[in-house]
């Protein structure tokens, strides 16, 4: 007997994956707060003393497909922030970092947007980070480049430009957190589950967007991300 549901059941957001007519389904999304030293010092934090922190997006802020990206309301000051995602293929508690890439599905590349005005009022007010960071269409997203086709990049450039012009430029080596300890430490908090995706943070060189640019989000080896502000 089949479940019978009050409401229509939400679709499920999903990406594309690369070389393949099949698509990602995206269950949570996790982001990883201020993983670029050079990041973390521009917004006025000491990334050698403090541990990694995370906050979350629902899987309903995935954009994918080059979409547009709608600029928000409440806000005035939006910034880009590019990021190396990866997408976890099996899920996991208390997850060993040795085995911690057996769990990786693939990775991409996508935009952590952020309302900054919104999130500096939460900082300061001791404030949960959703206004800023969870809102809808916050996340942009490339298709998910299998690990049989990527391998587990630890090294190459990751950029944002606006309109041509780069903004943010900056190698996956320099992340403080890696993606194994990562997973690992990620799955002491939470039980991960298929689908789940990590922001693994961003490079130095955020900046605000304004209605009518185009971004340009990449990582060698993974492609790009595109989104139109509108």
């Amino acid at each position: 007997m089949s479940d019978s549901y009050a409401i229509e059941p939400q679709k499920i957001n999903s990406l594309p994956i690369a070389g393949s007519a099949q698509r990602f389904p995206v269950a949570r999304i996790f982001c990883v707060g201020q993983n670029y030293a050079e990041h973390s010092r521009e917004m006025g934090h000491n990334p050698d003393v403090e541990p990694p922190f995370f906050f979350m997006k629902p899987h309903t802020a995935i954009v994918s497909d080059g979409r547009s990206f709608p600029y928000p309301s409440i806000s005035t000051n939006v910034h880009h922030e590019v990021e190396f995602i990866v997408a976890i293929g099996t899920g996991g508690a208390n997850i060993p970092e040795a085995e911690a890439l057996t769990h990786v599905f693939g990775y991409a590349v996508g935009l952590d947007m952020t309302r900054r005005d919104l999130q500096g009022i939460a900082k300061k007010t001791g404030r949960p980070w959703e206004l800023g960071k969870a809102f809808d269409n916050a996340a942009p997203c490339g298709a998910v480049v299998p690990v049989a086709q990527a391998g587990h990049p630890t090294t190459g450039s990751i950029t944002l430009s606006v309109n041509g012009e780069m903004r943010q430029n900056g190698d996956l080596a320099d992340m403080i957190w890696k993606v194994p300890g990562t997973i690992a430490y990620l799955s002491t908090l939470f039980e991960l589950r298929p689908g789940d995706l990590i922001f693994t943070g961003t490079p130095a060189g955020v900046g605000a967007i304004q209605r009518g640019d185009h971004l340009t989000g990449a990582i060698a080896g993974l492609g790009e991300v595109h989104t139109d502000v509108v």
